[in-house]
């Protein structure tokens, strides 16, 4: 499958070729670095996000006695700190990973999904909504919060995700600071603990620009399935749902309907929409599993990245979701992930997601392959910063700060 980058260089803009473009069967990542340059990338890289890492943790707890003197400075000041991480996991998937996205969506979401002046995919999704998605690899949170970033949303996101995180040197504080909320999958222990976070984001405390003004900007991460894609998972989610009578899919395992049901109820009147997205990675062929091909290691040391990220969008009224009845939940959640898997089926099949959004998708200023992708109904475009100038948040704290100390030992 051609990349937006080579649709550049050899326009497309036959209708033909299009339609060929669009069926042609994925095809499996090459290893690109040797054991030398994996070193090297890894040393480079390591130093890049530790250095960054170190900088926004320091930056949270200088600004951390801010919440004993004003709590809205505290949670704007915190999101700044989020932002800031979200610019490095991009900037560190530019360099190390450059990997194209193709996004589209149904009709539910027409209007909402562009590409930028400088060619980069924009969102216009609610600056408060439920995310949820299947999980297929490690990396999807980290695209999942680059898709914040296209829509200026990368500092209020929110993540739900398994408690071992919170332990890992520095990144776990950060997460903590971030307010993300960690569970331990046990039920009576974690409850508490979410509709803690949940009233949290109930709350006002730094002021919002939508349509309801009491509520705070939020995006909140959760992936109904609790792990990600893999034979083992796959096989007990399977060996549950027969259990259960309940359906076994083909590319996916079965969502779990507790953490995302209270949730809905705790959220209900603050949050209109649930956003749902389907992702798919392109390389693996159809049966397997794309975890034994995109690691941690495989996309950012060895320069395998997915040939393409492929992701479908839709979003659903949360006033029509049944809330009032646990097994009425469950079985409206377990009808969503078929219809995902169906999703899954044509994407398999076509190398694309049907889509909705054909002669929607502004794209004034794209190039020839950009173009053709749009009049087709869907985005390509390459995680990427705006600009490099953008890192410079990083370490503007740290460094205003240094500046002024300076200044003052200077007339002392």
């Amino acid at each position: 499958m051609e990349s937006a980058e080579s649709q550049q260089r050899h326009p497309v803009t036959d209708t033909n070729e299009l339609q060929r473009l669009s069926t042609k069967p994925p095809s499996e990542p090459r290893l690109k670095h040797g054991v030398p340059m994996q070193v090297l990338r890894s040393l480079l890289l390591a130093t890049w996000f530790n250095c960054c890492c170190v900088a926004i943790c320091a930056t949270q707890v200088i600004g951390s006695p801010l919440y004993f003197i004003n709590k809205y400075w505290y949670y704007s000041y915190m999101a700044y700190t989020k932002q800031c991480f979200g610019l490095v996991i991009t900037a560190a998937t530019q360099w190390a990973s450059p990997t194209l996205f193709r996004v589209s969506g149904d009709a539910s979401v027409r209007g909402q999904i562009h590409l930028s002046k400088d060619g980069l995919l924009e969102t216009c999704f609610p600056e408060r909504l439920v995310m949820i998605s299947n999980h297929q690899v490690y990396t999807d949170w980290i695209y999942l919060w680059w898709v914040a970033y296209t829509n200026t949303m990368h500092g209020r996101i929110f993540i739900i995700l398994k408690e071992s995180l919170k332990y890992i040197p520095i990144v776990g504080t950060g997460m903590m600071f971030y307010g993300f909320i960690f569970m331990a999958r046990k039920w009576q222990s974690d409850k508490p603990r979410l509709q803690h976070r949940l009233e949290k984001l109930k709350t006002r405390l730094t002021g919002s620009n939508s349509a309801r003004p009491q509520f705070d900007p939020m995006w909140l991460l959760i992936f109904p399935e609790g792990t990600n894609l893999s034979t083992n998972t796959k096989g007990r989610s399977d060996a549950f749902g027969k259990k259960m009578d309940l359906p076994s899919f083909k590319h996916q395992i079965l969502p779990r309907s507790t953490g995302l049901f209270f949730c809905l109820q705790q959220l209900r009147g603050t949050v209109d929409w649930v956003y749902d997205c389907t992702i798919a990675y392109e390389g693996p062929p159809k049966g397997s599993y794309p975890d034994k091909y995109f690691t941690l290691r495989s996309t950012f040391l060895q320069g395998r990245p997915p040939t393409s990220v492929n992701m479908h969008w839709r979003r659903l009224a949360v006033s029509k979701i049944p809330l009032d009845d646990q097994k009425d939940f469950e079985a409206w959640l377990t009808q969503r992930w078929a219809e995902k898997d169906e999703l899954m089926d044509q994407y398999f099949e076509t190398g694309r997601f049907p889509t909705e959004l054909a002669d929607s998708i502004k794209a004034d200023n794209a190039v020839d392959g950009q173009a053709v992708a749009a009049s087709a109904g869907y985005v390509e475009s390459y995680v990427r910063l705006h600009h490099w100038i953008e890192l410079g948040l990083i370490f503007a704290v740290l460094l205003s700060l240094g500046l002024i100390c300076k200044f003052i030992t200077s007339w002392l």
